[in-house]
């Protein structure tokens, strides 16, 4: 057997261990922003004549803001669940488990504590207070009226907060709203634990973001409709994404570890501008954008098990020393996937990540334009005289300086 000195190993790995670094901090903004920037541009190509003008004038707003939430990863801790739901995490297709509605989601695994007395702590048992199946009829759970209010009252308004803590009284009054609890507990303290939003709420965002958009439009808001227009593209590009609806999100449960950028970032990078065909069509008005966005989350998941399979197969097949090679940045040389390798990828998916990009384009526009719609169809002609750029450069200054310090909150997409 040949024997292998230290140093020819110790070396490649340093080599391997620096390329990776480069790839996922100097580099991370050319390579994860590609497709969420095109995306948003092509996206104002689909409005109606009485919106291009406006979104026309301000494309390169729209353009490079598309990667603020993104950026902002790296400011909140509280950004990141908006980018995704691993919805299987709950059940299976088509998920009944997962109520359709924010409220609902979080009032059914929130979990509510007493302190008693004597010291013990005691969690509420509200699928017992409740019945097993309220949460699931129809898909869209309606919880029982005097527990929606106790979470609209009591969670929703400290729901960015640190402190859970929870006020004896309005708990005592939500237990003597039910038969049998009324002096089940001796409550001295009281607190609630989210045990749903770390899975991620990207459609209930979605849902958020559009309510957020028409009063923007409504009000006139240049800086607000501008602002809430690039980052909702953001979070609609990633809704259609398969990889940002399951748990195995970089396939770190199946063993392969970077999928998720080999498929978001890189076969875009490669094959978008060169192969992609898109025209997509006009953008199209939508009245229930909970089943409209529930409808992109679902359709997504569906492409889930295929592509992880497909890549399982050609890395057992492909040769291992040609899937990844070296690449020339600027003057840095990183580790990516080889473009033959991507090829095959790319080839065996079937165009799928054509589809799914231009599907993401089409909806950012029907977005816009249904937000537009419910405003009242706003005149945006007087808005583009005075449309600038309006994000405040200090604000900016300072998101771009924790991000480049690249100390992310919540967990990682996945390079």
């Amino acid at each position: 057997m040949k024997r292998i000195h230290k140093n020819s190993l110790f070396f490649p790995l340093l080599i391997l261990l620096l390329s990776v670094l480069l790839l996922n901090t100097a580099f991370k903004a050319e390579w994860g922003f590609y497709g969420h920037k095109r995306i948003n541009r092509l996206a104002v190509f689909t409005l109606p004549p009485d919106m291009i003008g406006f979104y026309k004038k301000n494309i390169d707003y729209i353009t490079e803001h598309s990667v603020d939430p993104d950026k902002r990863r790296y400011a909140s801790k509280f950004e990141a669940i908006r980018h995704y739901i691993d919805v299987d995490h709950w059940g299976e297709a088509p998920f009944p488990e997962v109520p359709r509605k924010w409220t609902d989601a979080l009032a059914k695994y929130l979990e509510i504590y007493v302190v008693q007395g004597n010291g013990d702590t005691a969690i509420i048992d509200m699928d017992l207070m409740l019945g097993d199946d309220i949460f699931t009829s129809n898909y869209q759970a309606p919880t029982p009226r005097v527990y929606k209010s106790f979470v609209q009252n009591n969670i929703l308004p400290i729901y960015y907060e640190d402190d859970w803590s929870l006020n004896c009284d309005s708990v005592q009054n939500l237990l003597n709203s039910f038969p049998n609890t009324a002096n089940l507990y001796d409550c001295q303290s009281a607190f609630a634990v989210d045990q749903f939003s770390g899975y991620g709420v990207l459609p209930y965002h979605l849902v958020s973001m559009q309510r957020r958009l028409t009063n923007a439009f409504k009000a006139g808001d240049t800086q607000k409709i501008l602002r809430l227009s690039a980052d909702f593209g953001h979070y609609l590009g990633d809704a259609h994404v398969p990889l940002h609806t399951t748990e195995n999100y970089n396939g770190q449960m199946t063993n392969q570890v970077g999928i998720h950028g080999f498929w978001e970032s890189r076969l875009p990078e490669l094959f978008a501008d060169k192969e992609y065909d898109y025209f997509v069509g006009q953008a199209e008005y939508f009245d229930d954008p909970t089943t409209y966005y529930w409808d992109i989350i679902l359709k997504s998941h569906t492409y889930v098990k295929g592509l992880l399979a497909i890549e399982k197969d050609i890395s057992a097949k492909f040769p291992s020393d040609q899937q990844f090679c070296y690449d020339q940045r600027g003057n840095s040389t990183i580790l990516t996937q080889c473009e033959a390798y991507s090829r095959r990828y790319h080839d065996l998916l079937d165009g799928q990540v054509e589809r799914r990009m231009t599907k993401a384009i089409r909806a950012i526009g029907s977005a816009w334009l249904t937000a537009w719609v419910d405003a009242g169809q706003p005149n945006l002609d007087a808005l583009s005289n005075k449309a600038v750029e309006v994000v405040d450069e200090e604000e900016q200054k300072e998101l771009n300086k924790k991000f480049n310090l690249g100390k992310i909150f919540g967990r990682q997409h996945g390079s």
